[in-house]
């Protein structure tokens, strides 16, 4: 199996799918599936632009809107996860993963899904530590402040990974491990990168949460992306323990380094993207402490049972069989000749994927929720953090133009 790697996407799937055709070409070889490490901007419309954390003049609608409208068709089986830079408000639509357009899967804001038999798991966003603790309290349409945290991870989604006991084959994560660079050649990094020194020195150049990610899963492959440029590292877990192979890549533009391809051990195909069994289980028993507001969460004492669960999971998989469920549009598409920014179908919608993915597991719709209490139960602290008072400087390290 041919998996090919993406960094950052920013909408332009246009470019990125004709240059693997020509690698396929020139080389003769067969790409089954592509990966993208964030910063996708799966932009449907105008309004979609409106929930894109971007200044005003880099906002575009790119190319992905033909991929959700029809008019064209991805070429590959794409998955991406989401990173600092995406239409927020269709990603929150599809939290625990969908396809969003034909044949373009998202991941969800932590997620695992199976391809073919390669296991593939990612996290979203980017870490803030002045979020991570706090529940998912952003709703569209975002304001000034929400249209930025929404996208920082959140413990809980972490916590959710942590769970996963059976291998992991490759795992994306958008901004880098944190240390990472302590088992590549950093010192060539900074001669590119020179503003990336001080950050490496006081570790504070990557993501904590994808540090623990990495320790624990311990993925024979980790592609990140979100600094625009290339960095490759080897991590051996523990004397004689198993081997990370991570990647970092840039962004799509000419005469950069924003592709790879790896050859995987698979078996025979035809591939399809299959919900992941673990994962599911995992899911629903974490459902009933999903934090909906802006409260500070203490996971530290969490145990869940999980072989009950994993058992009914199996059980009911066996009955519908393990696809997901399939693709539905859920606004209007841009149309260059007209706007659609004012149509009341623009907002924030329940998708219909999530919807059937909630009632299959049986759990009840939460991304709505906004209540003060909320049902994060005695997993959250009694005392309130107040939205305005937040600090929301992010820790991102990106270039000032990552737009």
């Amino acid at each position: 199996m041919r998996i090919a790697v993406e960094g950052c996407m920013h909408g332009d799937l246009d470019n990125v799918y004709k240059t693997l055709q020509y690698m396929e070409q020139v080389q003769n070889i067969k790409i089954d599936l592509l990966l993208c490490c964030g910063d996708f901007q799966a932009v449907r419309n105008e309004y979609d632009l409106k929930s894109l954390n971007v200044p005003p003049k880099y906002r575009a609608m790119n190319s992905f809107w033909k991929y959700y409208s029809g008019a064209e068709i991805a070429p590959y089986p794409t998955i991406f996860i989401g990173g600092n830079h995406e239409a927020s408000n269709y990603l929150w639509e599809l939290y625990y993963g969908g396809w969003a357009a034909p044949n373009i899967y998202f991941l969800g804001v932590a997620g695992v899904v199976k391809f073919g038999n390669i296991r593939i798991g990612g996290l979203s966003g980017i870490y803030n530590a002045r979020h991570y603790r706090l529940g998912h309290y952003e709703r569209p349409p975002y304001n000034e402040d929400t249209i930025r945290s929404v996208y920082h991870v959140r413990e809980y989604d972490v916590q959710k990974l942590m769970q996963v006991e059976e291998p992991i084959d490759i795992f994306l994560s958008h901004d880098w491990p944190v240390g990472i660079t302590d088992y590549g050649n950093w010192k060539q990094l900074v001669k590119f990168k020179p503003f990336f020194e001080k950050e490496i020195q006081e570790r504070r150049l990557g993501s904590k949460a994808a540090a623990e990610l990495l320790e624990k899963l311990k993925p024979p492959y980790w592609f990140s992306a979100h600094l625009h440029c290339k960095f490759a590292a080897l991590v051996q877990h523990g004397e004689g323990g198993p081997l990370t192979k991570f990647l970092a890549l840039d962004k799509c533009l000419p005469k950069r380094k924003f592709l790879q391809v790896i050859e995987l051990e698979a078996q025979p195909g035809p591939y399809e993207i299959h919900y992941d069994e673990e994962w599911l289980a995992i899911t629903r028993r974490f459902h009933e402490i999903f934090p909906s507001t802006a409260k500070n969460a203490n996971y530290g004492n969490l145990k869940l049972q999980m072989q009950d669960c994993r058992q009914w999971v199996q059980s009911r998989l066996k009955e519908r069989g393990a696809k997901p469920f399939e693709f539905v549009q859920t606004v209007p598409c841009y149309d260059p000749s007209r706007s659609v920014s004012n149509s009341p179908l623009a907002g924030c919608n329940r998708n219909p994927q999530t919807e059937s993915l909630l009632k299959f597991l049986e759990l009840p719709y939460l991304l709505d929720d906004t209540s003060e209490s909320g049902p994060s139960g005695s997993f959250v602290n009694s005392e309130d953090i107040q939205i305005d008072d937040i600090d929301d400087g992010d820790e991102e390290t990106a270039e000032p133009e990552d737009a």
